[in-house]
């Protein structure tokens, strides 16, 4: 079993587009309006944007937490800065030896969205 798809709520799809075109560093794959669809391919993952959804916490990979935060400029609200949040001594959730980073802001539709980053510990 995998996850194929995971929706987000969105009351303005271009916005949301701009926004995820940002943070993600690529364009959206489809758009359907109407109904009020947007799709993003994320390593065979579909992140579906809808009017119809409700909102849902969305923690997403990105490279670093500080680089997204900043390509996304005036676009988001910082709601937490970036930061340690745990330390993987080993591989069950996360690389061994490595620190995870995470940083949380308010997306273009309100939602909140974690980014996460893994650095080698100091």
């Amino acid at each position: 079993m995998r996850l194929v798809q995971v929706a987000q709520h969105a009351d303005d799809l271009d916005r949301a587009a701009a926004f995820y075109s940002a943070l993600l560093g690529t364009p959206a794959a489809a758009v359907f309006d109407p109904p009020g669809l947007l799709f993003f391919e994320l390593d065979g993952v579909r992140l579906l944007f809808d009017r119809g959804a409700p909102s849902s916490l969305l923690y997403l990979h990105v490279d670093d937490v500080e680089t997204a935060i900043a390509r996304l400029a005036d676009r988001a609200e910082v709601v937490s800065p970036p930061h340690v949040i745990f330390h993987h001594s080993d591989d069950t959730l996360g690389p061994a030896g490595h620190d995870e980073w995470q940083a949380f802001v308010k997306d273009s539709e309100d939602n909140t969205v974690g980014l996460v980053s893994f650095r080698p510990s100091a």
